[in-house]
């Protein structure tokens, strides 16, 4: 794997006696005379959340469209079981397993939650379409996730948040054995989240391996076991959550040290207590896209 300043001994984040169910070595892309991705490396295993780190344009959506058939590779190999794997379009990736749910659902919303979750694979009986057997088998996926939904209703008279689940149970239904949430929470509120988060805890322990792109630090170590760190189109490292500060994880994701760090916050915090703020905005929020804050500004400043 390339590597940005870092120690190759703090790098091996191998879980012992385990395969990765995708692996993808080395992989580089070019646009034009832009190197998006030089010979990025990422290993995803069942069960567990891999988060996949970095800043605006690091590489996230660039591997992500490699990995699911949008992108072609210059460079570099996927193994799916440890099989070489080349992918021309995201059908032929979903065939090897491989689901997209991303942060703008593209399901029909005109169409019913049974019928979002089948489309392409309706059970037919006598030539025609089973409604009954599709709901029955769309409320069954449903109820394996522990979802609540009725699967007759209209896909979108039911808010983001439920059309994200639908999304994912219809990964569900295609045996999806490597499933990537692309900023999945960014339009949910508190307790949308949660939700989300307990179906992702059900398919990790059924062995799906998840991928989890979020700009929510928090989330990211509320449900991620293991992260892999871009930066300008490489790789930085790979790493277990649990053994990363949020502190380290920012200056390995910016390039920064951590005492630069260390005195913006500082700084931040002495501007904060000196003087008389000239506006001040308490509690101020927007369901979906900004949880209550306070913000003080002061003159000068």
């Amino acid at each position: 794997m390339t590597q940005m300043d870092v120690d190759p001994a703090q790098t091996d984040a191998t879980p012992p006696g385990r395969a990765p169910v995708i692996e993808m070595r080395d992989i580089s892309i070019t646009f034009g005379s832009v190197r998006a991705l030089s010979e990025v490396s990422l290993r995803l295993y069942p069960g567990e959340v891999h988060a996949l780190m970095g800043e605006n344009g690091a590489g996230k959506s660039t591997l992500i469209k490699a990995l699911t058939g949008v992108y072609a590779v210059d460079a570099g190999t996927v193994l799916v079981g440890g099989e070489e794997q080349v992918f021309h379009s995201p059908s032929a990736a979903q065939a090897a397993g491989i689901s997209t749910v991303y942060q703008e659902v593209n399901l029909v919303p005109n169409l019913t939650v049974a019928e979002n979750m089948l489309l392409g694979r309706e059970p037919r009986r006598f030539g025609a379409i089973s409604v009954r057997a599709m709901n029955r088998r769309a409320r069954e996926t449903l109820e394996g996730l522990g979802l609540d939904i009725d699967p007759a209703s209209v896909l979108g008279e039911h808010p983001i948040a439920v059309q994200q689940l639908v999304a994912i149970a219809r990964a569900v239904d295609v045996d999806a054995r490597v499933l990537i949430l692309d900023e999945p929470t960014s339009s949910l509120d508190a307790d949308e989240v949660a939700k989300l988060f307990e179906v992702m805890r059900r398919l990790r322990g059924q062995g799906v391996a998840i991928v989890f792109v979020s700009h929510f630090l928090d989330q990211v170590y509320e449900i991620a076991d293991r992260m892999t760190i871009l930066r300008n189109g490489l790789l930085v490292e790979e790493r277990m959550v649990a053994e990363t500060s949020q502190l380290e994880l920012v200056r390995l994701m910016i390039g920064r040290e951590l005492a630069v760090l260390e005195r913006l916050e500082s700084q931040a915090n002495t501007a904060a207590v000196a003087g008389t703020p000239v506006l001040r905005a308490l509690g101020v929020g927007r369901k979906g896209s900004l949880e209550a804050t306070d913000l003080d500004l002061y003159e000068g400043r």
